[in-house]
């Protein structure tokens, strides 16, 4: 990435330079996205869930993630040039989680409202947005002071040592504590979402079937690339299969639940077929 303007720059030609990079589109489709979020989670407590400006607020949410992954899709794969045969740029872009979290943010686009959906996304906007504040916004608005050439290093004696803003170290210090805990959350919430979906195919609402294959199918790439994940559904599983086990427990329920577990191995199965499309027989962790 580039670095932030010029401390030397004034202020309006620092904030001109800033806006006019495509980074600071990626960080304007993330705001957006935490925005509409809230409008809708207002219109949520008030059960105005399928009023006009909740309803475009929760496409808004969808429309401003599709253009900050499609943002960094472009930039990770096509602002170069891409490199390689057709099969081999397609197998690449399915391997990739950015390309995987945008084809799921324009499924939910189209899809019927589902609170559960929008999640996911905000929590990874809120550190997006953490992330770029400190490192750009926040510096283009109070370049770093630097420190006396006295203090620099003897092994770069004319670089001296630039020293963050008290605001860009608490970001910092923000991310760096609640980041792992909170793709935990993240993952755990993709899980709440798969069995929210495998409830509504097995009760046959509209279209549930078909979203539930699709997620199954961006769900079996996350599995295969995010440790976060893999750790999530071991101890929900876990959790579920010591509950289920106990004799109090209700026959029905055990059912309910290894139905559950049915639904999803054979959405699994089913969705085998992706591994193998283009010749991939397994999700690649993103470079």
């Amino acid at each position: 990435m580039a670095p932030p303007p010029p401390a030397t720059l004034p202020l309006g030609e620092r904030l001109k330079a800033l806006a006019q990079t495509l980074q600071f589109a990626w960080f304007v489709g993330h705001v957006t996205l935490l925005l509409s979020v809230f409008r809708y989670t207002l219109s949520c407590i008030f059960f105005n869930y399928y009023s006009s400006s909740a309803q475009i607020a929760y496409r808004l949410t969808f429309i401003s993630a599709a253009v900050t992954y499609g943002i960094v899709v472009y930039k990770g794969h096509f602002a170069r040039g891409a490199q390689g045969t057709p099969v081999q740029i397609f197998t690449k872009l399915l391997s990739d989680e950015n390309v995987q979290y945008l084809g799921m943010a324009l499924v939910w686009l189209y899809s019927r409202q589902l609170i559960l959906a929008l999640l996911p996304f905000s929590v990874y906007s809120v550190f997006h947005v953490a992330t770029y504040s400190r490192m750009y916004l926040i510096p283009t608005l109070q370049p770093a002071a630097t420190g006396s050439a006295g203090s620099a290093s003897p092994s770069s004696p004319s670089k001296p040592a630039a020293k963050q803003s008290p605001l860009a170290e608490t970001i910092g210090r923000f991310i760096k504590q609640y980041y792992d805990a909170s793709m935990g959350v993240v993952a755990t919430l993709e899980i709440a979402l798969l069995f929210r979906l495998v409830l509504s195919a097995i009760t046959f609402s509209k279209g549930s079937w078909v979203l539930l294959v699709v997620y199954l199918s961006f769900f079996r790439a996350r599995y295969a690339q995010s440790s976060f994940v893999q750790q999530a559904v071991r101890q929900l599983t876990a959790r579920a299969d010591a509950s289920i086990s106990h004799q109090s427990t209700p026959p029905q329920a055990r059912q309910a639940w290894e139905t559950i577990k049915g639904v999803v191995r054979q959405g699994y199965e089913f969705t085998d077929i992706t591994r193998y499309i283009g010749g991939s027989t397994a999700a690649k962790k993103p470079q």
